[in-house]
């Protein structure tokens, strides 16, 4: 069975920088696309960045491209979003979301999920 748990949100003021980390288990990263998604309130979710180990390039959105980074350790079974330059707008529950693949960097292309964790950006 596929988990996620995420982990690393909270509070930070515009121009700081926090590290997300989504712990995965029944699963090979070998095989599997790995996202970062997020959703603010009254907003459609929005794939920030998604990556698959080995195959290319990570997706990046245009409004975190420069600022974010996605990484993994696949002897922790763990990637991170490491997020710079942080804005207020970066304000959102993040959800961490894994699909056999290489699936878009879309919500509805994701089939596994982790509860998400809260990131709030003050002005």
């Amino acid at each position: 069975e596929v988990q996620l748990v995420e982990s690393g949100g909270g509070l930070v003021q515009a121009g700081g920088s926090l590290r997300l980390s989504c712990k995965a288990s029944g699963f090979s990263f070998d095989d599997y696309a790995i996202g970062w998604f997020r959703q603010a309130p009254g907003k459609d979710p929005e794939g920030v960045s998604c990556t698959r180990t080995s195959f290319g390039d990570p997706y990046y959105a245009d409004s975190v491209r420069g600022r974010f980074t996605i990484s993994s350790d696949s002897a922790k079974n763990t990637v991170y979003l490491q997020m710079n330059s942080l804005k207020p707008d970066d304000t959102a529950v993040y959800f961490c979301a894994a699909e056999k693949g290489n699936p878009s960097c879309r919500r509805g292309r994701f089939n596994s999920w982790g509860k998400g964790t809260q990131v709030t950006v003050s002005s």
